[in-house]
Order: C-alpha cells, then sequence, then structure tokens
C-alpha cells in the first residue's frame, strides 16, 4: 500500500511539473507567432491547467479502467466547483462578471446536463464522445469571439492576463519546444504512474475504481486550479477564480471525455446518478448564487464548502 501511495504522490508531482513547463512551452511559441494574449490565456493557458486530468483520464480509459477516467473529470469538475470555489469565496467575496453569468456559467450547466443524459445507458460511446467535443469546438468559438466584443466586461482579467504573461520568460524557439516536448512526456509518464497507483491502492482497499476517481484522484488533478485560485483569493483577485474553474469544467467535460471517448469507448458501472446529480446541482447553486448582486458572498461560499464535505463523506461512508 505505501508503495501505491508513492505511485499515487509521485505521479501527481511530475503531471504538475509538466503540465507548467507545456503551458510556458506553449505560451511562448504562440506570443512568437503574434497569437492574441487574450486568446492565449483562454485557450492555451486555461487547457494547461486541465492537462493533468486529460492524460489521467485518457491513460485510465486506454488501461480497461473506464471508471477511474468519467470519476476523475465528474470528482474533478465537482471539486473545481464546491470547493474551490467555496474556499475562494469563503476567503474573499467574489465579483462575477456579467457575461460569466449569462453565458459561462450555463454553458457548464448544460454540459454537466448533457454528460448525465449519456451516462443513463451506462455507457460513452463515440458519438456521445463526438457529440461532447462539437459542444466544445461551439464552446471555443464563442468564447474567442465573446472576448473580442467585450472587451469592457473582460477588461480587467485582460490586465491580469497580460500581467501573468509578461512574467513568462522569454524564450528561445528551441528552449521552447524542448519544454514542450519535456512536459507532454512528464504529463504520460506521471498519469501512468498515477493511473497505476490509484488502480491498485482501490484494490488493496477493496474500493470501487469509481470512488477513487472521483476523491484522490479527482482531487490530485485539480491542485493546479486550488493553487491558482487560493492565491487569486489572498490577493484579492478571487473574482478571477471562477472564470478559471468554470473554463476548466466545460474542458474536462467536452474536451477530455470527448476525446476520450473517441479513442476508446468507454462502459460505466460504479459513477452513480447520486454522482452525476451532485455534478448538475453544484452548477446550479453557482448560478443561484451569482445572480445576487453577481456577488459570491462568504457565506455562501461556505455553504458551497460545507456541500462538498458532505458528499465526500457520503462517498467515504459508502465506499
Amino acid at each position: 500500500m505505501l508503495l501505491n501511495i508513492i505511485f499515487i504522490i509521485a505521479g501527481i508531482a511530475i503531471v504538475l511539473w509538466g503540465a507548467d513547463r507545456l503551458t510556458e512551452g506553449s505560451v511562448a511559441v504562440a506570443e512568437r507567432m503574434k497569437i492574441p494574449q487574450i486568446v492565449i490565456g483562454l485557450t492555451i493557458v486555461a487547457m494547461g491547467t486541465s492537462m493533468p486530468e486529460f492524460c489521467v483520464s485518457l491513460i485510465s480509459a486506454l488501461k480497461g479502467t473506464p471508471d477511474l477516467a468519467v470519476g476523475n473529470v465528474v470528482g474533478s469538475n465537482i471539486f473545481n466547483t464546491l470547493f474551490i470555489v467555496g474556499i475562494s469565496g469563503a476567503i474573499a467575496p467574489m465579483v462575477i462578471l456579467r457575461s460569466t453569468v449569462l453565458k459561462d456559467i450555463p454553458f457548464a450547466l448544460v454540459a454537466s446536463v448533457v454528460l448525465m443524459m449519456m451516462c443513463f445507458d451506462g455507457k460513452i460511446g463515440r458519438i456521445d464522445a463526438a457529440v461532447l467535443f462539437a459542444f466544445f469546438l461551439v464552446f471555443m468559438y464563442m468564447t474567442v469571439t465573446g472576448a473580442k466584443i467585450e472587451k469592457k466586461d473582460l477588461e480587467t482579467e485582460n490586465k491580469l492576463a497580460e500581467t501573468a504573461l509578461e512574467s513568462v520568460p522569454k524564450m528561445s524557439t528551441t528552449m521552447s519546444a524542448i519544454w514542450i516536448i519535456v512536459g507532454l512526456a512528464c504529463l504520460i509518464g506521471g498519469s501512468t504512474l498515477f493511473v497505476e497507483g490509484a488502480t491498485r491502492l482501490a484494490t488493496s482497499l477493496g474500493v470501487s475504481e469509481a470512488i477513487v476517481g472521483l476523491t484522490v484522484v479527482a482531487g490530485g488533478t485539480s491542485l493546479p486550479e486550488l493553487a491558482t485560485s487560493v492565491v487569486s483569493a489572498r490577493k484579492g483577485n478571487s473574482g478571477i477564480a471562477i472564470g478559471n474553474v468554470l473554463g476548466s469544467n466545460v474542458f474536462n467535460i467536452l474536451a477530455i471525455l470527448g476525446v476520450t471517448g473517441l479513442i476508446c469507448p468507454m462502459q460505466l458501472q460504479g459513477i452513480t446518478n447520486t454522482d452525476l446529480s451532485i455534478l448538475v446541482i453544484s452548477m446550479i447553486m453557482i448560478w443561484f448564487f451569482s445572480f445576487t448582486k453577481y456577488v459570491l458572498e462568504r457565506w455562501e461560499g461556505f455553504v458551497l464548502t460545507a456541500t462538498f464535505i458532505g458528499y465526500t463523506a457520503y462517498l467515504i461512508s459508502n465506499a
């Protein structure tokens, strides 16, 4: 068991480090190609923080553990919505952009509902996956085009993105390529190690792969979002966190499960209607709280966090 835990911790560390390197290299290449910074932030940087989930889910599906793959995505989204936004809101009230309430949250909610409906028959086939990925392309088109139109709403985010991107050291094309290759290698290697350790741990404890995916794996792969959001909250910029979380949630469902399902159709057993219901309910809670003066108050952050703790306790008690 100790060796499995070491595998899991080492896998998380390698995956997180690899995601950072891949993002740095990709951003440097994009800047050299004169791609607008807002587009970089909404695509490369956002996808970079979700690469751990992508690699873990893909490797899990390929290794014949689809419950771990889907559990990772469902668990990560619940962790993002209830725990990360909850903790960030509890630290400081979160100002939410009008465009986020009217477009981003509804889209993330629709993605969650679509996934729930697709899982009713106990599988995610290639047609299901193709539909998910098509939705992702639509979301990316709306996001990039919307970013160019809604300059006022995105002014604060643009400044933050510019500051963050300016802090990335300028690197040569060769160095950028090296970081991208090293990052991808670490993501693949770390994910394989992580999935191996998590699968063996589940077997040794007699716990289903779905439960491990919904808890240990989900929390581990969501560390980039957690770190970013907590740091933003402590600096008084917690409102930015919800945008990162929503983008990550949409990417997790539509892109990760879309691509994974196209490569390897998945039969599900351990993911229950309760897990999928919590996924949808968590998005409804965020949407409801966001309508109150476009601010997520501290008490609402505590409610989200308490809901996550209750759900986790339910999973552990039923394990």
